[in-house]
């Protein structure tokens, strides 16, 4: 084991600040961050920025076309998408799509990126399912949030590849959760990166705490309905074997999350037998983002 003491003062800051000074979001997603919260932008103004970007507007236009909308008419351009879907949705996908962008040339032998971003694609996809069950208010910020779930064990391939070794191997031969191995050698484990790097993009609470909290969905303070959704897609992801992100166990379910949902349990299947068409067609979509 590497000479690594359980929360080493600094070191996830050092993490973040590092990931922060090698990858950053691209200055499209940033632009249209600040025409959305401009009070005087224009559904043009949104649409001249998003279209300068021809990958970015196209996957879009796919996502808007795609089963996950269900709309009957086609939207032919952004700023019909930015009309029908409206512009805070439209912004919570452009994220998705822009960080999956992001990280490029990571080794193969300590992740397969693939695998990774089928595994958070149907957590997104599951979890924004699960969002519509419950009739919940922009629940784009929810599928962005279950995309980026794991994000910080992309970061920690990227910057501490030796231990993510050592936990993979901790998890395997302790019969442990990798989470758990995370913060047995750190102190604190990706879903604390991931949240981390998130806030220091400036993206939004909403996203960036669900994030971080989705395997302790308790520690949530003011977005614990959409730490629930994403706490309960990854285990559904696991369960089914959707993707794989380095973890061999699935994670146990939390009480009074589950109960904060108030889903009936014989809904789920349900849910996620409707979601299978639009699963398989965001992968295909979203799929031609992975670096």
């Amino acid at each position: 084991m590497a000479s690594i003491s359980p929360m080493h003062p600094g070191m996830l800051k050092r993490i973040v600040n590092q990931t922060k000074n090698v990858y950053s979001l691209p200055v499209i997603y940033e632009r249209l961050t600040s025409v959305i919260n401009h009070p005087r932008s224009s559904i043009a103004d949104i649409t001249r920025v998003i279209s300068e970007d021809q990958g970015l507007t196209a996957r879009l236009l796919k996502l808007a076309n795609s089963p996950l909308f269900g709309h009957f008419s086609k939207i032919d351009s952004i700023g019909m998408a930015a009309t029908i879907i409206g512009t805070q949705q439209l912004q919570a996908l452009a994220l998705a799509v822009s960080v999956m962008e992001v990280f490029s040339g990571i080794p193969e032998e300590l992740i397969c990126m693939k695998s990774f971003w089928q595994h958070s694609i149907a957590c997104g996809t599951i979890a924004r399912a699960l969002a519509v069950y419950r009739r919940e208010a922009n629940v784009e910020r929810v599928f962005a949030a279950g995309i980026l779930h794991d994000v910080g064990r992309v970061v920690m391939c990227s910057t501490i590849p030796e231990i993510v070794n050592e936990t993979v191997s901790l998890s395997r031969n302790e019969n442990m959760l990798l989470f758990t191995a995370e913060e047995s050698l750190l102190g604190f484990d990706h879903a604390a990166i991931g949240g981390s790097l998130l806030s220091k993009w400036r993206i939004p609470m909403s996203i960036a705490e669900p994030v971080a909290s989705h395997h302790a969905p308790l520690t949530a303070k003011d977005f614990p309905l959409e730490a629930a959704f994403i706490h309960l897609a990854d285990i559904i992801c696991q369960a089914l074997a959707l993707g794989f992100t380095g973890e061999y166990f699935v994670p146990p379910l939390e009480p009074l999350a589950w109960e904060r949902l108030d889903i009936p349990a014989g809904s789920l299947a349900a849910i996620v037998k409707h979601v299978e068409p639009q699963l398989a067609e965001t992968l295909a979509i979203l799929g031609e983002s992975c670096p």
